[in-house]
């Protein structure tokens, strides 16, 4: 799809508002982060700039979603310090806004998610020192934060993903140490449940090719009823691509099949995000943005690509 009209860069966060993807932050691979934001537009596959974050906001690894029809932003790494301030961003009025500070304190690599009563999710990570299995719910209204806890390991670089308005926490490392636990928090029981592990880690058979879909700084969207995880890096960057089956009420489900890898270079610190699928282009609304295939300036990416779990181009494709 369309390149990113910006810089090439890896460690961005994205966030989705009424079938716009907004993508912005991040590192350049050596010694500049950004600030700058950027609006794509699916159904005319172009991107358009929108107001930067406030000047001295430039970082890398933060963490980025969408409540109540805002964009919010904060934590991460500027290069020097990690962070714990946070920022609204209105598309209507293409401003951004100082928030209250993430209640967990200053880290990067951590994870963040929205759900429908308008409260944002934002935990785990890595303080500098240590990684963190902390979580906090955002309520814009109150402009405060306040502490739900989580039942899983300490991590950074995870992923997390929503459907039917339930989120889920997988993925990510601890001093070198892929976390293999799986997690979904519902607002329904307002509380964590462990999921299947993402490793061979039962004694059953459906899990003896579970090698390699543990990772971090990996991307996440969902097509359909279907979640997926690609890219990523577990010694070395990733193309492996798996889809996962959401749970069913007849117990069914908690299944993860591999797909075609990522048609891209092996990439790590890429953005994933979900918009509604494009009639004109037969899409399933599953997008990887940015990313880094290399150290340094040379591997950091602009590139745009749109998963069709539907479609052979190949006859490897599935």
């Amino acid at each position: 799809m369309s390149q990113l009209n910006g810089p090439a860069r890896s460690e961005a966060v994205s966030f989705v508002i009424d079938n716009f993807a907004y993508v912005g932050t991040g590192w350049d691979g050596l010694n500049t982060r950004y600030n700058d934001f950027w609006k794509y537009d699916e159904g005319n596959n172009v991107w358009s700039q929108v107001t930067s974050m406030p000047d001295s906001t430039a970082r890398s690894s933060a963490v980025g979603f969408a409540a109540n029809n805002k964009g919010y932003v904060g934590t991460g790494y500027d290069g020097f310090n990690y962070l714990k301030d946070f920022y609204e961003f209105d598309p209507a009025l293409n401003v951004w806004t100082k928030k209250a500070d993430y209640a967990g304190g200053a880290r990067y690599e951590a994870v963040a998610f929205g759900l429908s009563n308008n409260h944002g999710y934002v935990g785990t990570g890595f303080d500098g020192s240590n990684a963190l299995k902390d979580f906090f719910e955002y309520d814009p209204s109150q402009d405060s934060w306040t502490d739900i806890g989580f039942s899983g390991n300490k991590r950074y670089g995870a992923v997390t993903f929503v459907y039917n308005n339930v989120a889920y926490l997988v993925t990510g490392v601890n001093s070198g140490t892929m976390q293999t636990d799986f997690w979904r928090y519902s607002l329904d029981s307002a509380k964590w449940s462990e999921l299947r592990h993402i490793s061979n880690y039962s004694s059953d058979a459906f899990d003896d090719g579970y090698t390699t879909i543990a990772r971090w700084n990996a991307s996440a969207f969902i097509i359909d009823n279907y979640a997926y995880i690609s890219t990523g890096e577990n010694i070395v960057p990733y193309t492996y691509t798996w889809q996962y089956t959401f749970p069913a009420a007849n117990g069914a489900g908690d299944l993860w099949t591999e797909k075609t890898p990522f048609e891209g270079p092996p990439t790590t610190g890429a953005v994933g995000f979900t918009l509604a699928p494009n009639a004109a282009n037969a899409g399933g609304g599953g997008f990887v943005a940015t990313g880094r295939t290399a150290p340094g300036q040379a591997g950091a990416s602009d590139f745009l690509r749109e998963f069709f779990p539907n479609q052979t181009q190949n006859p490897n494709d599935n």
